[in-house]
């Protein structure tokens, strides 16, 4: 602690000295310089004798004073330093202490965090305790129910089972006392027929002789009554003979009026009445003529005029041209009374042949009657009856009568190849033996879409065989036309008006042109789905665009019935499926006449394939 009070050097010397001894100013003596003294602890100052003779020099050097400032200028800069290393040292004792501190509150907080975790366990561990404690409980007291409950059931069934056995200990009883009960009586009763047997026979003898006595009485009574009735009537001839009479008038009287009952019902059934296998007929019933007897009058007395066969219908040019001569020979032929000739009219459906057989009827004067070949089969035994009665009916009408025979191939069909019902092959045979002959009485058409199906009788009988075909474009056009004043233009009764707005005739004829392969009752319908749409619009406006719409629905209705058609196909060999468009448009509609039906079989060679689908009808404007 000395050397910081001691003097400052005032040389440059002893500055160098001092620095090179630490601060000791003090010289140790030297005793011997050659031999190099050593101090004891083996100090060697030779050094710092070196160090002193330097100081010496240095203070009789002439820059002395500028070493000495230059000295103590590096002694402040130390001083400097350490008071900035004791600064520094300060400052880490106190970051010591602060890092001390917050390791203190780091272990502080651990050591609550611990006891918090711990005070959470144990409060747990206690909540559990208690929970189970309480389960345990609940556990106890369901334990004691169940067993008070098996308890008491067990006593409920003893006393169910004391029950059962009083129960059939006093059956048991009741019975043995009933047993002896019946016993007793049957003995008793036993025991008195016995006594009373021989009382009973004596009575039912004498009741016996009784009966017998009076019956043989009464008989011989009757018997001389009778007797003496018989010998006075065959004793007088005048009573004998009228009653002989009275009983023959009587006989043959209700022999008579049996016989005429029969004879007067089937002439009025034949006159008046209409069998069950006709379907819709132009013979008017009593009751109709006496409803409205005018139109039956102008018929019987000839006021009305005849019409023409193909009004309503719209054909081709060809097919009109031969049937307008069909109807004009039917007409002759019924006007000379010459036998009628039996027509086959075959081709898709809605083409309409059954709109030509009531016209035809119409224009040579003939009623008519029409028939389905499906409603023969499910008579059954009774078809073969009705079908007489059928012809008796025809037979017996006075202006001859046109029996339009619809859908024929369900019922004519080959008996050679087919699988029919034996009824349905006796019927066929009495269609055959009632239409082997020529007459003037009825004339036949028959419509179907395979007439290939018939059978060769059935061929035979036909005398002319008409094809009609689906219409083309222009015929389709003329139906557009007129189905379009039919629904759309002419205004019937009551019925709102139907505003037609931007329909020209180019909207027309492309519709003929997209309805290709359409039959006439097809765009019938077409026409009507205008009309209905029309009807649900605002306004109730016809526009193209609704027209459009509407025939693209039905172009795709189109589409789809001749894609099951396909898928029926398909199952037989060489057949295939159809593809649906993406867009369904009147090309589309072109190509589902290359998808049409095959040509029939019986059709002539100059005549073209039929094509179509969908039920029999017509073009009726």
């Amino acid at each position: 602690m000395l050397k910081f009070f001691r003097r400052e050097p005032s040389t440059p010397g002893e500055a160098a000295l001092a620095a090179a001894t630490g601060g000791d100013d003090e010289t140790p003596k030297s005793k011997d310089k050659d031999a190099g003294y050593k101090g004891g602890g083996g100090f060697d100052p030779t050094g710092l004798e070196r160090a002193a003779k330097a100081a010496r020099a240095l203070d009789a050097s002439t820059n002395s004073k500028s070493i000495l400032d230059l000295i103590k200028v590096q002694n402040q800069t130390k001083a400097e330093e350490h008071k900035a290393r004791a600064a520094e040292y300060a400052a880490y004792v106190k970051q010591q202490e602060i890092e001390a501190l917050g390791r203190q509150a780091e272990e502080a907080r651990k050591t609550l965090e611990a006891q918090t975790e711990h005070e959470k366990r144990r409060a747990e561990y206690a909540d559990q305790l208690e929970r189970k404690r309480y389960v345990d409980k609940i556990n106890a007291q369901r334990q004691l129910r169940e067993e008070e409950l098996k308890r008491q059931e067990g006593l409920v069934q003893r006393q169910e089972d004391l029950k059962r056995k009083t129960l059939e200990y006093e059956a048991e009883l009741r019975q043995k006392t009933e047993l002896a009960r019946v016993k007793a009586e049957t003995e008793g009763r036993i025991k008195q027929e016995r006594e009373n047997h021989d009382l009973r026979l004596e009575e039912a003898r004498v009741s016996a002789a009784e009966y017998r006595d009076t019956v043989l009485e009464g008989i011989k009574l009757a018997g001389e009554t009778l007797g003496t009735g018989i010998k006075t009537f065959l004793g007088d001839k005048e009573k004998m003979l009228a009653a002989t009479t009275t009983l023959t008038a009587v006989a043959l009287g209700i022999y008579t009026a049996k016989t005429g009952t029969g004879v007067a019902g089937r002439y009025l059934e034949a006159r008046l009445g209409k069998p069950s296998l006709v379907r819709e007929t132009s013979k008017r019933s009593v009751s109709e003529v006496i409803k409205n007897p005018i139109p039956s009058f102008k018929r019987a007395f000839g006021f009305l005029k005849p019409s023409n066969a193909l009004e309503g219908v719209v054909l081709e040019p060809k097919l009109e041209t031969r049937l307008s001569r069909v109807a004009q020979s039917t007409f002759n032929t019924k006007k000379n009374k010459a036998p009628f000739r039996h027509l086959l009219l075959y081709g898709p459906p809605g083409t309409g042949k059954t709109l030509f057989a009531k016209g035809l009827a119409r224009h040579s004067g003939l009623e008519y009657a029409i028939m389905t070949g499906g409603d023969i089969a499910p008579l059954g035994r009774d078809a073969v009856t009705e079908m007489h009665k059928l012809f008796d009916w025809a037979q017996a009408s006075n202006k001859g009568l046109l029996l339009f025979v619809d859908e024929a191939d369900a019922f004519l069909r080959r008996r050679s190849t087919e699988r029919i019902s034996e009824d349905l092959r006796n019927a066929l045979n009495a269609f055959l033996y009632r239409t082997g002959e020529a007459t003037d009485k009825f004339m036949l058409v028959y419509a179907s879409n395979q007439p290939e199906q018939f059978d060769w009788a059935v061929n035979d009988r036909i005398d002319e065989m008409v094809p009609f075909e689906l219409p083309g474009r222009d015929e389709r056009m003329r139906m557009i036309n007129l189905y379009m004043n039919k629904f759309l233009l002419a205004k019937t009764g009551k019925a709102k008006t139907i505003v037609v707005q931007g329909v020209e005739d180019s909207h027309l004829q492309a519709a003929a042109d997209a309805t290709e392969g359409f039959s006439g009752r097809e765009i019938s319908k077409l026409a009507i789905a205008w009309q209905a749409a029309a009807y649900g619009s605002a306004g109730t406006t016809f526009t193209p665009e609704l027209m459009q719409e509407v025939l693209d629905n039905h172009l795709q209705q189109k589409w789809q019935k001749r894609q099951w058609a396909a898928r029926a196909m398909a199952r037989s060999p060489g057949g295939g499926a159809m593809v649906k468009p993406a867009v369904f448009t009147a090309a589309h509609a072109q190509a589902l006449v290359a998808d049409a039906a095959p040509a029939v079989d019986a059709a002539p060679k100059d005549a073209a394939a039929p094509k179509g689908d969908g039920g029999d009808g017509g073009s009726k404007a």
